[in-house]
C-alpha cells in the first residue's frame, strides 16, 4: 500500500512539498493545488510528485453538485469538471467527491431527502454530466462512502455504478463512514470482507481512519485517529494492499502537524506488526 494525508504539510514550494512528503514516510499525495492554480503551478506540483515517486492518489472536490440551491449547484457543477480536468492532466488516480446534500445548511449533511430516489436520480445525472463533459481516459470519478448520502452501503455502490453506466465512474472506500451500526462495528473485519469482495476491484484509493463507540446515551460513533478506535484497520489495510500493492491510503480530519505524523507513525506500526508493506 501507499500511505498519505489530506493534510498540507508546511513547505516552501513545489520541491519542497515533496521533500516533506518523503520524509514524513509518505509515498501518495492528495494533490495541493486546484483547478484555478495557474499552469507553471500545477506543472510544478506535479513534476515534483513525478521525480520523487509520489503516487497522486486524489483530487478533492469537495463541494455539493446536487443541491436544490441552483447557485450552489452550479459552483459546484464547475468545481467538479475543473477539479476532474486537472486530475486527468496531472495523472491522478481519481477526483473524488461525495454525492452531496439533496436539502440542508451544509454541503455534505444529512437530510431525509438524500435517501430518496430523487436524490439518487440526481446523483447519478450529476455524475453523468461531469464525466460526460470532461471525457476522461485515464484517470476516474469517485464518490466517497457516506453514512447518510449515497452511496450508504457496497450495494448502494454497486446499483450506482450500475445506474450511471460510465467506464470513468468508479469507486472510493472509506469504511469508517460506513461503519454506522454495532454489528459493523463489532464485526467490522467481516464487514471489511463484504465492502472489499463488492468493490475492491474497481477501487481507486481508501482513506483510512477509526472510530469508536460511545458509552454515553443516546447511540453514537466518533471518529478517531487511526489505531485509537474499534476498526479493524489491520485487515482493512491487509484487504487493500491485496487489491493492489499501490492502493493508496489516505489520513485525513486530524488537526495539526504533529497529529499527522502521530498517525504515520501508528499505520507504520500497524503495517510492520502485520507484515504490510507501505511503498
Amino acid at each position: 500500500m501507499r500511505l498519505g494525508i489530506s493534510h498540507v504539510l508546511p513547505h516552501e514550494d513545489a520541491k519542497d512539498f515533496a521533500r516533506v512528503q518523503r520524509e514524513a514516510g509518505l509515498s501518495a499525495v492528495v494533490f495541493p493545488v486546484d483547478y484555478k492554480a495557474d499552469a507553471n503551478t500545477v506543472a510544478d506540483y506535479a513534476d515534483a510528485c513525478q521525480d520523487s515517486k509520489l503516487l497522486i492518489a486524489e483530487v478533492g472536490a469537495w463541494c455539493n453538485p446536487i443541491s436544490e440551491i441552483a447557485a450552489q449547484r452550479e459552483a459546484s457543477l464547475e468545481r467538479c469538471i475543473g477539479q476532474l480536468r486537472l486530475a486527468e492532466e496531472i495523472g491522478a488516480k481519481c477526483c473524488v467527491n461525495v454525492a452531496g446534500a439533496y436539502r440542508g445548511k451544509r454541503w455534505d449533511t444529512y437530510h431525509p431527502l438524500n435517501l430518496t430516489q430523487k436524490a439518487f436520480d440526481a446523483t447519478v445525472a450529476c455524475v453523468q454530466s461531469i464525466i460526460d463533459t470532461v471525457n476522461p481516459k485515464h484517470t476516474k470519478y469517485c464518490l466517497e462512502a457516506m453514512p447518510w448520502m449515497v452511496p450508504t452501503s457496497p450495494q448502494e455502490y454497486i446499483k450506482l455504478i450500475q445506474a450511471v453506466d460510465r467506464e470513468a465512474f468508479s469507486v472510493h472506500i472509506d469504511v469508517t463512514n460506513w461503519v454506522f451500526t454495532l454489528e459493523h462495528y463489532f464485526n467490522s473485519a467481516a464487514f471489511i470482507d463484504e465492502i472489499f469482495d463488492l468493490l475492491g476491484t474497481q477501487a481507486q484509493s481508501c482513506h483510512l481512519k477509526d472510530n469508536r463507540l460511545s458509552e454515553e446515551m443516546t447511540f453514537q460513533f466518533y471518529e478517531v485517529p487511526v489505531g485509537t478506535g474499534g476498526l479493524d484497520v489491520a485487515h482493512y489495510m491487509e484487504r487493500a494492499e491485496a487489491v493492489s500493492p499501490e492502493m493508496p491510503m489516505i489520513l485525513e480530519h486530524l488537526t495539526g502537524d504533529q497529529a499527522y505524523y502521530d498517525a504515520i507513525k501508528r499505520t507504520y506500526e500497524i503495517a510492520k506488526a502485520h507484515n504490510i508493506t507501505i511503498r
